[in-house]
Order: structure tokens, then sequence, then C-alpha cells
């Protein structure tokens, strides 16, 4: 936007900034989130499948990657408030779409349209850090976002789920309205711009399909891309069966489900910030290997239980702990990774590190979702072949 200050780069963040654009990193989080617990009572309400509920889900994930394509560069040439702004409004309106949808095709929709505005503050967010910080500081800084964003998931099913019993699944999406007023509102009046003049005349010149090929073309940016997007399609699997097969399957209620949800989500907040502290004394990329192979054993066991029984709901609950903590490790690292590689292309490395995140997620969900049989298996499966493929593009396109 013209006529805003352009911030210089700090090396001390503010408590308020870093609220402020966590807050908007964990719009795919609470979005999800917090409507989980509901998911059942959509099925019953509208008469629909578990795939088409599982779809609900998928569209909001190809939403966000979509959006992301877009965004990313149009911040990077006319900065980052206008995009936000923009985008944080069509959130609104979509959430209030999903409040009045007549039947499930149509809650679909407004998903998508819900995820396509709200990305704008999952992308934008991680390229104002790079504006304004190093390297060393953007690491600190992602580990901060992991906690907030595991506030989230922590509090969102909670809330979601003692939402129904005041109210019915409409509520919920009330709640996301007021969630994407607030963001709008924090960006209207206290988000400086950070786009550097100069670096936006140079994206200027650029055209975003030259912009995302020159990124695409560096090894070490796909590498870290696939070693944290396949990552989170496990979390993505997870989200996408787990309603179902713990709601439905082992019986547990709305409440209790959000209780599990909650404990990994403490998992999670638990080892992004011991990540903030390994980091000054390992490599980031030495972490990021550790917890990707720490996953992938943890998915081994997760299938071997679903296969054999063994353990019951413990033995699928335990192993689903140590996938989705390792999150805090490899969310960070992969990120900071990425972003460190080419600055002046912020906006488009966000955009095409969100935008594969969320395509692989939402394939990762839908199968988890469409294939369930009211089995653990088929979570299992789409887990343990996403933390595969991460373990191997780890060794082939990240080594010296």
């Amino acid at each position: 936007m013209t006529g805003v200050e352009i911030r210089p780069p700090s090396k001390k963040a503010s408590l308020g900034l870093i609220l402020l654009l966590g807050a908007m990193t964990a719009t795919p989080p609470v979005s999800t989130d917090i409507y989980l617990p509901a998911v059942p009572a959509i099925a019953r309400h509208f008469a629909a499948s578990g795939a088409q509920t599982g779809l609900a889900l998928s569209a909001f994930l190809f939403g966000l990657a979509i959006g992301q394509l877009l965004y990313g560069p149009w911040s990077d040439r006319v900065g980052r408030r206008l995009p936000l702004l923009i985008g944080f409004g069509l959130y609104i309106l979509a959430s209030l779409g999903c409040v009045f949808a007549p039947s499930i095709e149509a809650l679909i929709g407004f998903r998508f349209l819900q995820a396509f505005g709200g990305c704008a503050g999952v992308v934008i967010s991680r390229a104002v850090v790079r504006d304004r910080f190093e390297h060393a500081e953007m690491l600190q800084i992602f580990s901060l976002f992991m906690l907030v964003m595991g506030i989230g998931p922590i509090l969102a099913p909670l809330l979601g789920g003692f939402i129904l019993t005041l109210g019915d699944w409409t509520t919920e999406f009330w709640v996301l309205t007021g969630f994407g007023l607030a963001c709008w509102l924090g960006v209207f009046l206290t988000l400086k711009e950070s786009r550097n003049p100069d670096d936006a005349a140079f994206s200027r010149g650029e055209s975003p399909l030259r912009s995302y090929l020159a990124v695409f073309k560096e090894r070490r940016v796909i590498g870290y891309i696939l070693a944290g997007t396949m990552g989170q399609a496990a979390l993505f699997a997870y989200l996408g069966a787990s309603p179902l097969l713990l709601i439905d399957t082992y019986g547990l209620s709305p409440q209790a489900y959000g209780w599990v949800f909650a404990t990994n989500g403490a998992g999670l907040i638990a080892c992004s910030q011991l990540n903030r502290r390994l980091v000054r004394r390992y490599s980031p990329d030495l972490i990021l290997k550790g917890a990707n192979l720490a996953a992938l054993a943890a998915a081994v066991v997760l299938t071997l239980d679903a296969v054999t029984g063994f353990g019951g709901l413990l033995g699928i609950l335990a192993p689903l702990f140590l996938v989705i903590g390792s999150m805090g490790f490899n969310q960070p690292n992969g990120l900071a990774g990425a972003m460190a590689v080419d600055p002046r292309r912020a906006g488009a490395t966000s955009g095409l590190y969100g935008a594969v995140q969320f395509v692989i997620g939402g394939v990762a969900a839908t199968t988890a979702a469409g294939f369930s049989n009211g089995a653990a298996l088929p979570m299992a499966l789409v887990i343990l072949a996403a933390l595969s493929i991460a373990a191997l593009s780890m060794r082939l396109l990240l080594k010296d």
C-alpha cells in the first residue's frame, strides 16, 4: 500500500507482533480444529457420508494451497498489508456463508472460500518475518509460532466440544467469523508495512511464474519443502480420519475427543519450545533429520498396532502423540531453511511452501477419510507413506 510506513529490519520482535503474526499463521488449525468435534453432527444434519464430510476438510486445504500461490507473489509486489486486509475480509464473509449453508455441497464451497481468504495470513506472516529478521532469529520466531499455533489445537477442539453443549454446529462458524474479524482489525490497526521498496521493485519486474520457477530450481528449497510438508501430511491424515475413528469407532464423546486433541497439541508445543533451545547448540538440519526419523519410527509402530490391534485405543493414541509432537521440530526448521535460501522471493517461497503443504495435506486427508472403514489402518498407512517420503527427500535433496 502506498503512503504506509516501511519498517526497517529489526533484531527484536515485539510480543504484539508475535501474537498477531502467530494468530494469522494459526488460521488453518483454528479453522479446522474448532469444528472437528462437530463433524458427526454436520454429517447427520446434511445426511452426508464420511467421504463428503472429509471433502469439507479437503476443500479447505485445497483453498489454502491455491490461495497461497496468489498471495505470495502478490505481497512481494504490492506489500504485505493490502493482501492481508482483502484476504481476511473474504474469510469473514465465507465464515458467515458456512453458518447459512443449505447443503453439504454449499458448505464445502464456503469452506474453500474461507480457506482462500484466510491463507493470506499464513503465507504473508512468514514473509513479514523474513522481511524483518535474519535466519537465526527466524528460527526462534517460527518456533514461537508453533507455540501460538499449538495453543489453537489445544483450545479449539475443547471450545468446539463446549460450544456443542450450548448450541449447534453453526455456532462453531460464528466463532470463526469473530476470529477473522479480530485478525482483520489487528492488521488494520497495528501492522506496519515491512516490504522493502527495492525488493518490491525487483518483484514487479519479474512475473509470478518466473519467480516460482526460480524458487523451484533451488534443490535445497525443494528438499526443505518436501521434508516439512510430508511431515505435515501425516498431521492432516490424522485430522481427516480421527473424528469418525475416535468418536464413532472407539466411542469417545466430542468432549473427550477434544481432550485427546489437546494432549497432542501440548506435545507439539513442548517439542517446538525444546527446538528453540536445541537450535542454539545443534544444526537445524540435524534436528530436522532426527525429528523425521523419530516420526517415521512412530508411524511404523502405529501401523503395526493398527494391523494387530495391539494396545487397543492406547496403541493408536501413543504413536500418534509422537508423530504429531515431531511437528514441533519439523515445521520451524523446514520452513526457516526454505525461507533463508532466496530472501528477495520470500513471498513466492512462502507461497510455494504453503501450496505444496496443503495440496499434499488435502490429498492425505481425503485418502485417510475416503478409505476409512472404521479401522485405524487406512490412516496409519497414509501417515507411514508420508513420513517415508519425508525421510527420503532429506537424504537425497539436503545432502551436502
